[in-house]
């Protein structure tokens, strides 16, 4: 498996994600878009952005597990919410919760606000593609 991570050339650096990333493996893992649901199918920190977040990426990182693949296999990453301005107001700690389980390896990322989600307590709603080798 193998990944180059695109930067073309006239566009600024990205910070906390890449512009397109060209990936080589033996299958495609899609992920489901993933909530801050727990095992009873509750939303966990309702009102509360961040705590969504961690749960959400949690849940992406066990069902990546399941799968036979980890965080450094997702080449696309697409993250839903209800309000990007809270998103942007809370930049430091979603990014040291991304961190943490994520490292360093940035997919190829898109940040899309809608009206609501299925559960009306969610905030976010994160689904990935992996390559897995």
């Amino acid at each position: 498996m193998s990944f180059e991570f695109i930067q073309p050339d006239g566009m600024p650096a990205p910070s906390g994600y890449s512009y397109a990333v060209s990936a080589t493996g033996q299958r495609l893992f899609f992920v489901a878009g993933q909530t801050a649901q727990d095992a009873n199918g509750r939303i966990v920190g309702p009102n509360d952005l961040v705590r969504q977040f961690e749960i959400a990426i949690q849940n992406i990182v066990k069902v990546l597990k399941a799968g036979g693949a980890g965080a450094d296999n997702v080449t696309k990453m697409t993250i839903f919410v209800t309000d990007v301005s809270a998103y942007r107001e809370h930049l430091r700690p979603i990014g040291s919760i991304y961190r943490k389980y994520f490292g360093k390896h940035y997919p190829a990322m898109t940040l899309v606000e809608i009206r609501k989600l299925f559960d009306p307590e969610a905030m976010i709603e994160i689904e990935v593609i992996a390559v897995v080798p």
